[in-house]
């Protein structure tokens, strides 16, 4: 019986051996192999190693001047999102009044709508000829210029971004001891002095995750940069030189090298500092009587202010897109002059495919992410074999690499090479679309499912193993269905984030009749009369968005703040 066992056990550990060199197969080909690419182009010359190109690419004006303004933008985003999310934070964390309910909710609703889409109805609202100006125009005969240049682009993507600051900074002010701010009261630390000393060190774990997800996020946004005019940034940079000079041009590569210096060296940020304090409480959560502090007076009448500020100027782009959507035309005037259904009935009629591929490409994804997640999740928590850690860093590797690079890698990969039964390169067929979309969708799905396997207990698959069922009957007939709420949460966030994904679609997308929504939304807003039409599809995102959000805090105990945290 000992033996019958052993061998069991020893057969179970081979399988997993081989699903392990087969995953690390396939993400390094479709991860590693695109960055590596990248790399070598970047700091070669005839097969030589060289950082000729990376000096050449600083003795550029041009480019030197992208480099600080994206770093300058990346930055100032955060810094104004935590302005806006650390507030809202506190303030639905630990006081109790009317109302508050509807921040929590309203707080995460900019992450409905991408952010290229919130550059277009931005722009009717703050733009030299939106509704704001008009009215100074009107007013007091001057206007001021909010979405020009790099100005604009730090308003929509402060606007889009601040929810992943404020759900993450609530989720770690909710876990601080109380205790803990009581001792500093009673020492004689009060108000901001408190706040300054013992609250925010203690939350600084989950603001800093926001924060970098933050970052991240901005520098590697390339469709809002775009639909503003503006292409002096390093992935606005990235993509004009590889799409209009080609795939050999090094500038390029270069530029995709920097931002992915930029990602990981913020992430290093990050651990280093993390790792200078203890975070750690006794407690778990916090249970004592300020968590519900009533507000009344003239504090809830400031914090009701504050909030309703901060609401009406961040989902003002849902509404707006949404009037544009009906709008005949509508130019140099508060709110269009006539409405029509035309704009829906050109993209049902003219763009429906659009439709189909976002559908089909999105779904295929998530399929490809649920697979792999669940796979990966297995591995890493049952898994008995060395390097584990290898695995679970290269499919956590595409949330620190723009989709720039990646698209970059792919294109340099797979353009010289013909499939065997389309006989055409894999950068013609929609299958690269798929292949991005889950690639940068996969750490996603993998940590919704690495959380749900962690909640299985090994007794009871063991208890399966000790009946007589061999490994692949007790994984498909215990661990799975146990792990499905995570695994269909994670399908559903990597379906409805592949869904908005611009950066690499427009790099990737091989004709227009594959291209997907997001692609058809930059088309459309390259010239005044699609104006319409593209809001039509943005509606179209907002509402497939909205539907897959809803579905996975339907999967989800935790709410929408286990949606995007880091």
């Amino acid at each position: 019986m000992i033996r019958f066992v052993l061998s069991r056990r020893g057969q179970v550990g081979f399988s997993q051996f081989i699903f392990f060199l087969i995953l690390v197969g396939l993400l390094s080909m479709f991860i590693l192999s695109p960055i590596l690419q990248v790399l070598y182009v970047a700091f070669t010359q005839d097969g030589s190693v060289t950082l000729f190109h990376l000096f050449s690419f600083f003795q550029r004006a041009l480019f030197r001047e992208a480099f600080f303004n994206s770093l300058f933008v990346g930055l100032m985003v955060v810094i104004f999102s935590s302005l806006i999310a650390l507030p809202l934070a506190f303030f639905s964390v630990r006081y109790d009044f009317k109302g508050k309910v509807v921040i929590q909710t309203l707080g995460i609703l900019p992450l409905v709508m991408p952010p290229f889409v919130g550059a277009i109805a931005m722009q009717l609202i703050l733009g030299r000829n939106g509704m704001i100006n008009l009215l100074l125009r009107g007013w007091f005969d001057f206007t001021i210029p909010f979405m020009d240049g790099l100005i604009g682009i730090i308003i929509v993507q402060t606007l889009h971004y601040f929810p992943f600051i404020l759900l993450n900074a609530s989720a770690s002010l909710a876990n601080v001891d109380l205790s803990l701010e009581e001792a500093g009261q009673n020492l004689g630390a009060h108000g901001f002095r408190l706040l300054q000393k013992i609250t925010l060190p203690l939350m600084m774990p989950g603001y800093i995750a926001g924060a970098l997800l933050v970052f991240i996020k901005s520098i590697d946004d390339l469709g809002t940069p775009l639909l503003l005019n503006y292409t002096n940034m390093l992935a606005p940079q990235a993509y004009i030189r590889i799409t209009n000079i080609g795939v050999e041009d090094k500038a390029g590569y270069v530029i995709s090298v920097i931002l992915v210096i930029l990602s990981l060296a913020s992430l290093w940020s990050m651990m280093r500092y993390l790792r200078l304090s203890e975070y750690a409480t006794l407690q778990r959560g916090a249970t004592g009587v300020l968590i519900s502090k009533p507000l009344s007076g003239l504090k809830l009448f400031l914090v009701i202010g504050f909030c309703t500020v901060i609401f009406l100027v961040s989902l003002a782009p849902h509404l707006g897109i949404i009037i544009l959507s009906f709008a005949k035309f509508w130019s140099f005037s508060l709110l269009p002059k006539s409405y029509t259904l035309s704009h829906y009935a050109e993209v049902f009629i003219e763009t429906p495919y659009m439709v189909w591929n976002t559908l089909i490409f999105s779904f295929l994804a998530a399929g490809i992410d649920v697979i792999l997640g669940a796979f990966i999740a297995f591995l890493l928590i049952r898994g008995k074999m060395m390097g584990k850690g290898i695995l679970d860093l290269i499919a956590t590797l595409p949330l620190a690499i723009p989709g720039v690079v990646l698209a970059t890698g792919y294109l340099r990969m797979f353009h010289a090479i013909d499939l065997p039964i389309l006989n055409k390169p894999l950068t013609e067929t929609w299958i690269i679309l798929v292949i991005a979309y889950a690639t940068r969708r996969l750490p996603y799905t993998l940590r919704s499912c690495y959380a749900s396997m962690q909640q299985i207990h090994e007794s009871l698959e063991e208890a399966a193993l000790n009946l007589g069922a061999n490994r692949r009957r007790t994984f498909v007939k215990i661990t799975f269905p146990l792990m499905l709420k995570g695994v269909i949460a994670g399908g559903v966030i990597s379906f409805i984030t592949s869904s908005v994904e611009l950066s690499s679609t427009m790099m990737l997308v091989p004709t227009k009749e594959l291209a997907p929504l997001s692609y058809g939304i930059y088309l459309y807003m390259q010239s005044a009369t699609g104006r319409g039409p593209g809001a039509c599809l943005g509606v179209m995102v907002i509402v497939l968005v909205t539907v897959g959000t809803y579905t996975v805090n339907k999967f989800l105990s935790g709410g929408s703040e286990s949606l995007f945290k880091l």
